[in-house]
Order: C-alpha cells, then structure tokens, then sequence
C-alpha cells in the first residue's frame, strides 16, 4: 500500500486549521498506516502558529509544522510543501476549509496504475456571485491559452505521485503555480484522472485573491507564464527539467 503525504498551506487560518489538521489525521489513517500531515505555516499573523505548535504536540508522530517566517506567496507555500512531503503520494488543498479534507478519499479511489495524479473538480462553487463570474472567465480563458485539458483549472484538491516532481520543476510564488503545475504535468504526459468534489462557503477570514492589485497582477502573471510556457516552451527543450 502506497504511502501518504497530506499537506496544507496556511495563511491566516486560524478559525480552521484545526479542524482540517484533525480530519486529515483521521481519514489519512484509513487508507493507509504510513502517512504524515504537514501545514505550511505561511508567515501568518493571527494565531496560526499557535494553533499549529499545539496540533503537533497532539499528534508528534503524524504532524510536521513548516513555518515561514514572511509570506512567501501562494505559489511558495506549495513548493515548500512538496519539497517537505516524503511519502509517495501527496495531497494537497487549502487551509480555509472550503473543501473537505474527507473527501481525499474520492481521489485515492482514482489513483491507478495508469494515472499519475487526480484533479477534482468542484461540484457548484459556494462563493459570492462576483467571485463565482471572476473564476468562470478566469477558467475559460486559461484553459484557451495554455490548452488544458482537465475539466476544472481552480480546484485547489489534489492527489499526485511525488515521483512527478522528479520531471518536474515549479518555479512559481505566486497564484500561479497551479496554471504552471497543471501545464507542465500535462506536457510531460502525465496521465489524470478526474472526479467530483464539494465546495463550501468560507466560514473565518477572507480570501487573500479577490482584489483588484491582487488580480491585476495575476493577470500579468498569467500573462508571463503563458509566453514562457506555450510561446517558449523552454521546460521542453532537450535536456531541461519541466
């Protein structure tokens, strides 16, 4: 049986980490006995770090804190995670509990011998219409320009094969790395396989994406990966890492 590595980035995310930490524990355990549940810890200001220094006192052996002593990015906070996980499999969603850390199950069910990694894809987005109309034409636009193939571009649930990142390399800090991560998957083969999953209203904080500096500079960052990535096509050059 194949081992587990479950890990959450976190920014600010106090009023549910816990929660997530603790379910993750639990569900981890039932599908594998070798697992590990790491929280990127990255540079938060509320009482995160508390939180955190406590759920791995609770669960020494199962818990591992990363902590960033500045915020790094989104994008950072992946990479470091990633770089921190050891088993073979690694799973990763966000720490403001708008999925279900349960339902990583789903994704471990897709996980054959023919796929590499699972992307899930949210059932009906709970987020306020502005945020909802902002993701569509996010979604279908990227999904133009880099020509992705899977079904849903910003679904932040995933269980991959960390033998992925012996190909490939992300470079990203910011939001962006999920555009660079599914592209370069896709482009050095790796086979996905896709399956439903819910999505729930934030229930503590807010979302650190949803403000006009913060997409504008997605937008310049969509735009830059895009030209390094579809124009140059440097990650497939002979001899270079994805």
């Amino acid at each position: 049986m194949p081992s587990l590595s479950v890990f959450f980035p976190a920014y600010n995310d106090a009023g549910t980490i816990a929660s997530l930490v603790i379910s993750a524990v639990q569900v981890a355990g039932t599908l594998t006995p070798d697992f590990e549940v790491i929280v990127i810890n990255d540079g938060s200001q509320d009482d995160t770090p508390h939180i955190l220094e406590e759920l791995a006192r609770v669960y020494p052996n199962r818990v591992r804190i990363v902590h960033h002593p500045k915020n790094r990015g989104y994008g950072g906070a992946l990479r470091s995670g990633f770089a921190t996980a050891t088993k073979d499999l690694v799973f990763y969603t966000d720490g403001d509990a708008q999925y279900d850390p349960a339902e990583m199950v789903l994704l471990w069910q897709q996980l054959r011998d023919d796929v590499d990694w699972v992307n899930g894809w949210k059932i009906s987005r709970s987020d306020p219409m502005h945020r909802i109309i902002i993701g569509r034409i996010y979604h279908h636009t990227v999904k133009l320009l880099f020509g992705l193939k899977v079904r849903d571009v910003d679904c932040d649930f995933r269980l991959m094969r960390r033998r992925i990142f012996e190909v490939v390399r992300l470079e990203k800090d910011s939001g962006v790395i999920c555009l660079e991560m599914m592209k370069k998957f896709q482009d050095a083969g790796f086979r996905v396989a896709e399956t439903p999953v819910h999505h729930y209203h934030r229930a503590h904080g807010q979302s650190q994406f949803f403000n006009f500096p913060r997409i504008f500079r997605t937008v310049v960052d969509v735009f830059k990966l895009w030209w390094a990535l579809v124009i140059r096509r440097e990650h497939l050059k002979t001899g270079a890492r994805a």
